[in-house]
């Protein structure tokens, strides 16, 4: 009988460019201090020419596999989470498969946003539950600055490109396991925050391309109510459904989007504000990727050790949230 599922590696890349407020200031009328008050964010990473998501994704699988002992070609299954494909068909999973070498893997793409991930790990630690599978790699990958209105100060100062990684398998007697998932969809508030064009409601066409229909579009006090609201109750739902306290929480990682809403959710949480991992200041919100990243970095930087229980909690357009308790 199965312990439950692990993750048995992690890892993430980050594009080498790095755009910070200032530089914005130079194109679009904002500031660093307008930026940092409203969303605490002070610089973002691009994708290079020519780097694609997949590219990305790749790069942060590498990192995970290596950390995992599971090499490419014992993969069995591949999950990326991204709402930027490099095409739209086929899935980005493909193109990581074939960089990898993955040639076993079952390779699909899921669309959630910045809730991807976690859908993602709910999704594939069911698949090995139930034998289906007995490993997977998950991907969040997101190559925005491609569909960013860089005219739009509202929007372009908050995104940036990026890719985290994580390597599921069945866990061994006295190793961690997730504990919990949760998963929740409001398709009555898809409005709030959409790629608008490009698919086949809206095909971009030449009477039409020069209106940035194919960039992110927000109606950001709408998110952030909605947002606080579903991650507060996602993550209660899952400490309750791990038997946990919130005094048992060793470190949230909540998703990286706005500085207030991971204040306000750790004060709805009641955890204090050095058991909540933070790194939006560096990357900005990298949708899918953005929880990935930041499990990896805490994972390295020593922030989670051995038996450790962490809560992790993303919401996104759709809109979707997820959150997923763990035992380190």
């Amino acid at each position: 009988m199965s312990l439950g599922v692990t993750i048995a590696g992690t890892g993430s890349y980050l594009p080498e460019k790095i755009l910070t407020n200032d530089d914005l200031s130079k194109f679009v009328d904002t500031s660093d201090e307008w930026i940092v008050t409203r969303t605490g964010i002070k610089e973002r990473r691009i994708a290079a020419e020519g780097e694609s998501t997949s590219h990305l994704g790749s790069k942060a699988a590498e990192k995970a596999l290596e950390q995992s002992g599971i090499t490419a070609d014992e993969l069995e299954l591949i999950i990326v989470a991204t709402i930027t494909p490099d095409t739209l068909t086929p899935a980005t999973a493909c193109y990581v498969q074939q960089q990898l070498g993955a040639h076993k893997a079952v390779a699909f793409d899921i669309s959630a946003a910045c809730s991807g991930f976690l859908y993602a790990m709910k999704l594939a630690k069911r698949l090995i539950e139930s034998g289906a599978f007995s490993n997977a790699l998950i991907i969040g990958a997101e190559k925005l600055s491609a569909f960013v209105n860089w005219k739009d100060r509202t929007t372009c100062v908050l995104f940036g490109d990026g890719a985290g990684a994580a390597v599921l398998r069945a866990s061994k007697e006295g190793e961690g396991r997730i504990l919990a998932t949760d998963i929740g969809t409001d398709g009555k508030q898809a409005h709030l925050l959409n790629i608008p064009g490009g698919g086949s409601a809206c095909p971009i066409t030449i009477d039409n391309a020069d209106e940035g229909l194919a960039t992110l579009a927000m109606l950001g006090k709408e998110v952030f109510k909605h947002a606080v609201i579903r991650m507060k109750n996602s993550a209660n739902t899952v400490i309750e459904r791990a038997g946990l306290q919130t005094e048992d929480i060793s470190l949230v990682i909540p998703h990286q989007a706005n500085l207030r809403i991971i204040d306000a959710i750790a004060r709805r949480l009641d955890v204090p504000n050095d058991r909540v991992f933070v790194n939006l200041h560096k990357y900005g919100n990298t949708s899918a990727a953005a929880i990935a990243i930041a499990l990896d970095e805490a994972h390295r930087e020593g922030k989670i050790k051995r038996g450790d229980n962490i809560v992790m909690v993303a919401f996104g357009a759709g809109l979707t949230w997820a959150a997923a308790a763990i035992e380190w």
